[in-house]
């Protein structure tokens, strides 16, 4: 079973399974985050329903992006939302693991790598009965090591690498990121509310970078009567 759901004005449809993974507002807030040059290669490591390079590929139809997916049920759902959206020449959706990345894309040929990774240790928390959740939120199949790994071998150098991860462990996400030489470049927080504690923190890295962070404003994702932030209705479509 499926839903059909439209996003910036019906601009684009996205195809979702109503029981299993459905993507969530992270996804909107990384892609508005990744900023694509018009020649850009660009590539999304677990690409879910193929939804962040949907947007991206709206936005700058003439750059290519890969979307890599592990689970060949969203790789399929993947290509028929790349299909359905008539992108194929834009989008290309590799069924594989992204610790084998070399066996379809050429290392240090990238310009651009994001990723909405798993963000929760396999021993940390209740691992969802449903086996696409589970693996899309918990370090089962990619952890974190893995995911900033692949990304560093994939970029050129000055390649910019754009994730989104848990507030709690920023310090694991950019001690990773400078270990494999991506150096972490610029951070943003995002609240739930103006008065709660972050949740999210989105990053972005250069291949081989000098040191200097700079900390953006925080993001704000609700306002007090519950509704969106007008930032964030911009960055999911207004919807």
């Amino acid at each position: 079973m499926t839903t059909m759901d439209s996003l910036f004005h019906g601009q684009l449809k996205i195809i979702q399974k109503k029981k299993g993974y459905r993507f969530s507002i992270d996804a909107g807030i990384l892609a508005h985050h990744v900023h694509l040059r018009a020649t850009d290669i660009a590539v999304d490591l677990g690409t879910g329903c193929g939804i962040i390079p949907l947007i991206l590929s709206l936005q700058t139809p003439s750059a290519h992006i890969y979307g890599i997916e592990i689970q060949k049920d969203l790789a399929e759902l993947a290509l028929r939302n790349v299909q359905l959206n008539h992108m194929e020449d834009r989008i290309t959706i590799v069924h594989g693991d992204m610790k084998d990345f070399k066996s379809y894309l050429t290392p240090g040929t990238v310009d651009v790598v994001f990723s909405n990774p798993p963000y929760r240790k396999v021993r940390s928390g209740r691992i969802n009965p449903e086996p696409e959740r589970a693996v899309a939120r918990h370090e089962i199949k990619a952890c974190l090591s893995d995911v900033v790994s692949v990304a560093q071998g994939l970029l050129k150098p000055s390649g910019r690498f754009v994730v989104i991860y848990p507030a709690e462990r920023v310090v694991d996400l950019l001690g990773c990121m400078r270990a494999s030489k991506l150096e972490p470049k610029r951070l943003r927080l995002i609240y739930s509310k103006s008065c709660t504690e972050a949740i999210l923190a989105i990053s972005e890295g250069i291949k081989y970078g000098n040191p200097g962070l700079r900390v953006d404003p925080p993001l704000i994702i609700y306002k007090a009567d519950g509704g969106y932030t007008d930032e964030v209705k911009q960055m999911i479509g207004g919807q």
